[in-house]
């Protein structure tokens, strides 16, 4: 039991330096800048987020667009 007792506290020490799997930096001299929160890769997010909104409004103005009936033929 102390053995599981002491593995237990060495993983929630371990966990303190190791926010890294949660996206945030660790402190100090642990870690390094996530690579999500690098500028590149947060304008491709960006970007992408952008196309996103395109298309989604391109597909909103399709489904509405065929939802109004036809104008009428001439005679």
């Amino acid at each position: 039991m102390p053995l599981l007792g002491l593995i237990a506290v060495a993983l929630i020490a371990f966990s303190l330096v190791w926010p890294q799997g949660q996206g945030d930096r660790s402190w100090g001299p642990f870690g390094h800048t996530p690579v999500q929160q690098t500028p590149e890769m947060k304008a491709a997010i960006q970007r992408e987020k952008d196309a996103a909104a395109r298309r989604d409004a391109a597909a909103r103005k399709a489904i509405e667009d065929a939802a109004q009936p036809p104008p009428p033929a001439p005679r």
